[in-house]
């Protein structure tokens, strides 16, 4: 595919999303369609994905009261060709350049994945001691805040604990992020619950502004950083079904039996219609109009 947006100067290119410069302080972030999984980029893209996934960070943006990184400065036909603007449309933010935070900030509400695989070897997750005798995907007694390194590109996030994390940032940062987490995490669960969906787990990053205070960044509560469930069909000890890319990797790894090392194999065409199915799911859970 040629390159969708040449009239401003690209500064980044992450797995799913894109970095243009605008001005000094301002920057365009554009989301892909592409999927990555097990920290390599499938061969295929996910129909509309990129749409999707913007459009459910715009309305978590919106919903919380918790400042964010989104700015009015521009709109996007004013700095965008014809041609860019049909290709940006719909999976766009136009953003504050920040001072991004070197880890991920992840809350744990539910037992799973690598969560639940570190809690079955050492009865506990980033030093965080858990009860005994929990069980795959079983609620936790309060949501936990367990952060992660954010890794240099093509390397793997690795978990920290909060000690650690307080070396990295400090002891104030650590704390308000921490706070700020938990009362983001909670609040949205309560709306998700009320849609029929549970959160098991997110994660969130944050930058600092010029005026060197705290604020929500790159996306919130999509499906590429939240473990999404089903709730009407939920059933502790078991996998729930998920609207996120826990299905591809499930398919990856059990139905394809693959080794999690290049090349990633191919997806065939009702895997991919169903990836994106599940994406949308959620707009239409949270009833997004776009």
């Amino acid at each position: 595919m040629n390159e969708p947006i040449t009239s401003l100067n690209k500064i980044y290119s992450g797995k799913v999303r894109e970095l243009y410069s605008i001005d000094a302080s301002t920057m365009l972030m554009v989301a892909s369609d592409r999927l990555s999984t097990f920290d390599i980029i499938l061969n295929q893209t996910i129909p509309n994905k990129g749409i999707y996934l913007t459009q459910i960070a715009l309305f978590w943006f919106n919903y919380l009261p918790i400042k964010n990184h989104l700015t009015h400065k521009y709109k996007l036909e004013d700095i965008l060709t014809a041609d860019e603007l049909v290709y940006a449309q719909g999976r766009s933010m136009i953003v504050k350049k920040l001072q991004p935070l070197p880890i991920e900030a992840i809350v744990r509400g539910y037992l799973a994945g690598t969560g639940y695989k570190e809690y079955l070897q050492h009865g506990s997750i980033c030093g965080t001691t858990l009860p005994a005798n929990l069980r795959n995907a079983e609620k936790l007694p309060q949501a936990i805040f367990t952060p992660s390194t954010k890794s240099a590109k093509g390397l793997h996030d690795e978990n920290i604990s909060l000690t650690q994390c307080r070396n990295l940032i400090g002891n104030d940062l650590t704390n308000q992020i921490q706070e700020l987490s938990l009362t983001i995490y909670n609040k949205a669960c309560t709306l998700a619950q009320n849609n029929g969906l549970i959160i098991a787990d997110t994660k969130f990053e944050f930058g600092l502004d010029e005026n060197n205070e705290l604020v929500l960044m790159d996306e919130v509560l999509t499906p590429d950083s939240s473990r999404y469930w089903s709730a009407t069909d939920y059933v502790v000890g078991s996998n729930p079904n998920s609207f996120d890319k826990q299905f591809v990797r499930d398919y990856l790894e059990k139905d394809l039996n693959w080794n999690k090392q290049p090349p990633i194999p191919d997806l065939p065409q009702h895997i991919i219609n169903i990836t994106s199915e599940k994406y949308y799911e959620i707009i239409k859970r949270f009833g997004i109009k776009f």
